[in-house]
């Protein structure tokens, strides 16, 4: 599990890759929590574009980014989410609360012929 970040004004990016299960979660949230604080943004992006596996640890983590940028006063978005992550968020129901976007190649996948790339609702 690896956690790169870029700042961009208000913006924090936030962009995961590898596999994040109960093993990772624990330091992925001190990573992430740690990255948040430094730069308190207005907006945060979860990148998932190169995370290619997510279990249910997964679900904690976002949803603590979620409180934290709730407690900022800031919104958090998940963006670029793959296939097999993406079957564990809609199994939890998170997109009513945090606004999902599947990469678009994922989303046909999982969704043919009803997503295009945009939210994931």
């Amino acid at each position: 599990m690896k956690l790169t970040s870029t700042q961009n004004g208000g913006r924090l990016e936030l962009r995961l890759s590898g596999e994040l299960d109960h093993h990772e979660a624990r330091q992925l949230l001190d990573q992430m929590e740690e990255r948040i604080e430094e730069a308190l943004p207005r907006d945060c992006v979860l990148d998932l574009r190169e995370l290619r596996f997510m279990d249910s640890s997964g679900i904690a983590v976002i949803l603590r980014a979620y409180k934290r940028m709730n407690a900022l006063g800031g919104r958090l978005f998940v963006e670029n989410v793959q296939s097999q992550p993406l079957r564990v968020l809609d199994a939890s129901g998170i997109d009513r609360m945090i606004e999902i976007t599947p990469d678009s190649a994922a989303a046909e996948a999982e969704y043919p012929g009803k997503i295009s790339g945009e939210a994931h609702k």
